[in-house]
């Protein structure tokens, strides 16, 4: 039987550590685009939950909202809510398409669902920085930053899970550090430090990591002294299939031609 990919106690370990003096500014960003998104949908929302990692963060963001953990298996009852609002987890699950299926089952016809989650371009200067550091010292290289998808490749999970009207489309944020040191520290306050399955169950070695330190601050560090650091917010938006929403034509039924609309000739292709 093939191991999963997250080692959903050493996750839950690392949050637990994190909310003694957690640093949630990713989650402050998502929620605030997750505010402005849902004030441009012409909708009233009445019955809402959130999917999170740190439900008491979510809790003020939606007073209203039933805030659930993102187990294997979510705390959502079918066809009971009209908004889902997967929050800033869905890159660590194990079954990310099942969490969507969830979602999904647990919204009413023309109900909304808003994932957001870190993606493939986040902290991709410190895994090029342990990636090189390892492979000097050792010739090998651990599991060290969790895998995230690419946009494209999540857009296609909300097609995957039955949505209707799926949508995707991302959010860059470069933030600077003191140093190497302190991103790291910081990931280990927002709870995102290594859970990985395969991961080493040893203490970096000091070698490797001033190794780290090193090339990262010669390859990412600005003029100013700090270090760069990436971090992509990934949005994904779609619809519990309702028969009031928009439906695509059938192909061959249009009425005008798109050459007509362009004011230009139609070539048309040989045979």
């Amino acid at each position: 039987m093939t191991k999963p990919l997250i080692d959903r106690a050493a996750l839950i370990r690392n949050r637990q550590r994190a909310s003694a003096a957690p640093a949630l500014f990713l989650h402050g960003t998502a929620a605030d685009e997750i505010k402005d998104r849902l004030e441009m949908v012409n909708k009233s929302f009445i019955a809402p939950a959130v999917v999170s990692g740190f439900p008491d963060f979510w809790q003020t963001v939606l007073p209203n909202a039933k805030c659930v953990a993102d187990t294997e298996v979510l705390d959502l009852a079918e066809g009971a809510h009209d908004l889902v609002i997967h929050a800033m987890c869905l890159h660590w699950a194990n079954d990310p398409v099942g969490q969507l299926i969830q979602a999904r089952r647990a919204l009413r016809p023309d109900g909304l669902l808003l994932a957001v989650l870190l993606g493939g371009e986040t902290l991709k200067e410190l895994r090029v920085s342990l990636a090189q550091a390892e492979s000097d010292l050792s010739g090998g290289l651990s599991p060290r930053v969790v895998p995230m998808g690419e946009i494209r490749d999540l857009g296609a999970l909300l097609q995957r899970a039955g949505f209707a009207l799926p949508v995707a489309d991302s959010l860059p944020l470069e933030v600077s550090y003191a140093s190497p040191l302190h991103l790291m520290k910081d990931l280990r306050a927002m709870g995102e430090t290594n859970a990985m399955t395969g991961r080493s169950r040893h203490m970096m070695r000091k070698t490797l990591l001033a190794k780290a330190n090193q090339i990262y601050t010669n390859e990412f560090g600005g003029a100013d002294g700090r270090i760069a650091s990436t971090f992509e917010m990934i949005f994904l938006t779609g619809w519990s299939p309702d028969p009031s929403q928009p439906q695509p034509l059938r192909p061959g039924s249009a009425t005008s031609r798109l050459a007509d609309a362009l004011e230009t000739d139609e070539n048309r292709l040989k045979d």
